[in-house]
């Protein structure tokens, strides 16, 4: 068994690619491998920004010989289909085969390839790699073809055992391989020769590279948590960060400075951010007071001054950065004292769509829906609205211009600055919640409110103008809002007819477009009345009766629900059910039983469809629960075959007075007990209970169709029996539609 170490040494690459990258170096040589012939023990792959590495354990020292057999035409066939299978199988017509094949003699190739050398197949594998590597970017350089990330320098292929080590010859657009690398860019840049992949990574250690990323994670961590620590103050977690700094250096030296006093009166969040996105720092909070007031840089050298002169430098430009920050703070909260009132009018000249009107447009909406939903979620309607109407004003503060991503936070704040309650300020900051899966589900009433509202006038606005999802296509995410309603209904047990806030929402939003239409026209209709004008007219008299028919038109579809709307709306709400399927189906329950109670009256309630589907299925996985579905099939497959058969249906009239067994007379009494149960079990909505009283019947429908025939000769018992088995099927059908589960 040989071992191979590949090293790709380039200039440096970006941290966003590394992770990705070094699955692919894996993933193409080892299956290339593989499809030679080739078996192994082991792989593992490394990055560090300035090289990919690949080292294979185990790996065979040639491939097998391989033996194929290709059936061909027949013998008689024409010449032009014999000349095509000599040229695919590569052999001349005397070294084929005759040999009967039923009615016919047909030509057989014989193929045998002899194994190869590991080296001649690694040769190949790696050359196609390279040429094929599946970047996200990657360039040209000089007079060559190649193209790689960066510029590449140089190939370290090495395959050995126990008797050593030697190159495997190869070249790519003239870079031939080796058995050489260089060390840290600065620190020692020199190259040496290795050996071995233990060779390889001691060496590299000895030339400072740390070659394992995940070793490099811990190093920052490790050391940035023991300054901060060692000053009385705690490390902010940010696992995004620690990958891409770890991607940026091969030997990271952890440094800690102090945040200027002149800028520890700015919000958490914008310091943090400023840092995150400008400098790549963590930040190191002061956990009594929760304020920011230091930084950890990473370096990618040691100093004699022991990174002194590197942190002075990194201190000059995060000052300057931070006093942009400072400055958009300022400058916003003299806006939000003054009530946010430039904000508000500067939101009615962007746009949100062309057919769904303006960001302040929406804000209406959102603001007239959060006051209908915050009864549903015990918030106060007022407050509700108002931090609708506010919510997205910081979109055009100068913060969130700069830094997106704070778009909400700042929102908060400056509520508050405008003496906004802690509520209403909360809202602003949550209501975009959640993002996604693992986001966290707001709990206050009026951020819920406002969250829904939010989050539902998306969808409705996007679903009234026909621009819904369309296969793997999202561009207005709204498959992360139908889910974000999702997660706030059952999150917050919410009670709400989906199916009516939607029509409210889709009937604004057409509404608005409604707006946009006559506008439209009415431009129009000023061209056409000042092209009368020309003619000899009075512009302002042709104008009137043009202008009062447009707006006459708009009132009227305003005042009227467009036809629309229903249709869209029940196509809206199985959208909705696609999204909680797949939802539940990762909360662990069955599709069919998320069907069967889809099937039931109620279904736009959420947190009452999942109530069901959970009660259903802990009835289901019983031992009751799973005789009773099979009686229950059975009944219902007796009774569908009657009824199409006799062409009518078996649903009134069963009377015990005409059972002829005591199973018969024992179904009758088990039903009616079960009537008696189960229905005011449903209507208060205690599904628990509707199951405990169904698994009641499991026996009595068991018995009775072991003791008695349901097609007997005597017409009246057989009738009376069907309507008997119709009892069974009404009776479950209250709960949950059983002909949709499966088993």
């Amino acid at each position: 068994m040989s071992d191979l170490l590949i090293e790709l040494f380039s200039e440096e690459i970006p941290a966003r690619m590394q992770a990705a990258a070094r699955e692919n170096l894996k993933k193409l040589v080892t299956d290339g491998l593989v499809e030679v012939g080739l078996t192994y023990e082991s792989a593992g792959a490394f990055s560090t920004p300035r090289r990919l590495v690949l080292t294979v354990q185990g790996l065979t020292p040639e491939s097998k010989p391989v033996r194929e057999e290709r059936k061909g035409p027949r013998t008689d066939a024409p010449q032009a289909a014999l000349d095509g299978f000599l040229r695919s199988t590569g052999l001349t017509l005397e070294q084929l085969e005759k040999r009967a094949d039923k009615k016919a003699e047909v030509f057989f190739a014989v193929i045998e390839k002899p194994g190869r050398k590991a080296a001649e197949i690694i040769a190949e594998v790696l050359e196609r790699t390279i040429r094929t590597f599946p970047w996200p970017k990657s360039m040209r350089w000089g007079s060559g073809s190649l193209r790689w990330v960066r510029p590449l320098h140089s190939i370290l292929c090495l395959l050995g055992d126990e008797g050593g080590a030697e190159v495997v010859p190869m070249s790519v657009d003239g870079i031939v391989a080796g058995n050489t690398t260089g060390g840290h860019r600065f620190m020692a840049p020199a190259r040496f020769a290795v050996s071995s992949f233990d060779d390889y990574t001691a060496k590299l250690r000895r030339a400072f590279v740390m070659l394992d990323s995940a070793e490099r994670e811990a190093h920052i961590w490790n050391d940035a948590q023991n300054q901060a620590f060692a000053r009385g103050l705690e490390l902010v977690p940010d696992a995004g960060l620690l990958t891409e700094v770890a991607g940026l250096v091969e030997w990271p030296v952890v440094l800690m400075g102090a945040i200027g006093a002149e800028f520890l009166h700015l919000p958490p969040e914008v310091l943090q951010t400023s840092m995150r996105e400008h400098q790549k720092f963590f930040s190191v909070r002061n956990p009594k007071s929760g304020r920011i007031e230091g930084f950890v840089t990473v370096a990618n050298r040691e100093t004699a001054d022991n990174g002194a002169t590197i942190l002075k430098g990194n201190l000059k430009v995060l000052s300057a950065r931070l006093s942009d920050a400072r400055f958009f703070w300022e400058n916003d909260l003299r806006v939000a004292k003054a009530g946010m009132g430039d904000w508000a009018e500067g939101l009615k000249a962007v746009t949100f769509h062309n057919k769904l009107g303006s960001q302040a447009d929406r804000i209406a909406r959102i603001a007239a829906l959060a006051r209908e939903i915050a009864p549903l979620v015990g918030a106060d309607p007022d407050q509700a609205e108002r931090a609708a109407g506010l919510a997205k004003l910081d979109l055009r503060s100068a913060m969130v211009g700069e830094f997106p991503e704070l778009q909400g936070t700042m929102g908060r704040y400056y509520a508050l600055e405008a003496g906004e309650p802690e509520a209403i300020a909360n809202a602003a900051r949550d209501h975009y919640s959640p993002l996604g899966p693992s986001d966290a589900v707001p709990s206050e009433p009026v951020s819920v409110a406002v969250a829904l509202a939010d989050k539902i006038d998306t969808l409705t606005g996007f679903w009234a103008i026909d621009e819904k999802p369309t296969g793997s296509k999202d561009p207005f995410a709204l498959r992360r809002a139908a889910l974000g309603v999702i997660r706030l209904v059952l999150g917050n047990g919410v009670r709400v007819t989906l199916s009516s806030v939607a029509r409210t929402g889709m009937n604004r939003c057409f509404v608005e477009t409604g707006k946009i239409i006559a506008k439209s026209l009415e431009s129009i209709t000023i061209g056409e009345a000042a092209d009368g004008a020309e003619n000899g007219g009075n512009i302002a008299e042709l104008l009137g009766p043009i202008r009062e028919k447009v707006f006459r038109q708009n009132a009227a579809g305003i005042a009227d629900e467009p036809p629309a709307t229903l249709p869209k709306v029940a196509d809206l709400l199985s959208f909705f059910h696609d999204r909680l399927k797949v939802f539940l189906r990762d909360q662990g329950i069955r599709h069919d039983v998320i069907d069967a109670c889809l099937a039931m009256p109620g279904n736009d309630d959420l947190t009452l469809l999942v109530k069901r589907a959970e009660a259903l299925q802990a009835f289901l996985g019983s031992d009751d629960g799973t005789n009773l579905l099979q009686g229950f099939k059975r009944a219902n497959n007796i009774l569908t075959q009657a009824e199409q058969k006799d062409g009518v249906e078996y649903s009134f009239g069963a009377d015990p007075k005409f059972a002829e067994t005591d199973e018969e007379r024992a179904l009758f009494a088990a039903l009616d007990a079960g009537e008696a149960a189960i229905k005011p079990a449903m209507a208060q909505e205690d599904f628990a209970a509707a199951m405990a009283a169904m698994a009641k019947l499991r026996a009595p429908i068991d018995a009775f169709f072991t003791a008695v025939q349901i097609n007997t000769e005597n017409a009246i018992v057989r009738r009376n029996r069907l309507n008997l088995l119709h009892r069974i099927r009404a009776l479950v059908a209250q709960v949950a539609d059983f002909t949709k589960v499966e088993g």
